[in-house]
């Protein structure tokens, strides 16, 4: 029984190796140009659908949701933080269990699902991590009171947690702080581009006709 068990249980995790695998060659790729909004919807337009879903459900705008990601993950589905180094060479245990697009945390991102999301929720998919991010800086709002358009204060919270954040953790931290100053401009040069281009995104079906587009 042992060697048919022990056959059964490779071929299993052979299987689920295969479906992650094959999950991710199905997922896209990474928008060719990063620095404007308009480029990156273009390539990929649902993606302004569940910004804007995530915006109306709970504040943050398009634009800051996306300078998130491209700050977390460059828009990369499956990245996960490099593997630390044993002895220099020896691929060790990962820093953190950061995941996906808004490189989300085991912890929070179970507190998520079970508070605004559903089991089936995925780091890997951008329609759960634009939420996530929605309902993580509104929770940054009422814990903070950081409004949803202060982006430098949003991120160094959703870096540092909401503790930290009121802690004051981010001050010791340059590099943090530098971040935060980066996602914010970028947000800022999103919010300039998305203004010159959102009408397309809005009214982009052929069932979608002038009044009744995306609002």
């Amino acid at each position: 029984m042992r060697p048919l068990r022990a056959t059964l249980r490779g071929g299993l995790l052979l299987g689920l190796a295969a479906i992650t695998a094959g999950c991710s060659m199905l997922s896209p790729s990474p928008p060719d140009d990063q620095s404007n909004i308009c480029e990156i919807l273009r390539e990929q337009p649902r993606w302004y659908d569940y910004a804007r879903d995530s915006e109306q459900e709970w504040g943050t705008p398009i634009a800051i949701q996306m300078s998130f990601i491209q700050q977390e993950s460059s828009f990369r589905s499956h990245v996960r933080p490099d593997r630390e180094r044993l002895l220099g060479f020896i691929p060790w245990s990962r820093p953190s269990s950061a995941r996906g697009y808004a490189q989300a945390q085991d912890p929070v991102w179970g507190e998520y699902r079970e508070d605004a999301g559903s089991i089936m929720a995925r780091r890997t998919h951008m329609k759960h991590a634009t939420d996530f991010i929605g309902w993580y800086n509104d929770r940054t709002r009422r814990m903070a009171g950081v409004p949803l358009h202060n982006t430098e204060h949003l991120y160094l919270a959703y870096h540092e947690g909401q503790g930290g954040y009121s802690r004051g953790s981010y001050q010791d931290k340059p590099q943090v702080r530098a971040a935060a100053r980066q996602v914010a401009q970028r947000a800022d040069r999103y919010e300039s581009q998305l203004a010159s281009c959102e009408s397309e995104f809005r009214c982009r079906r052929f069932y979608q006709v002038w009044p009744f587009c995306r609002q």
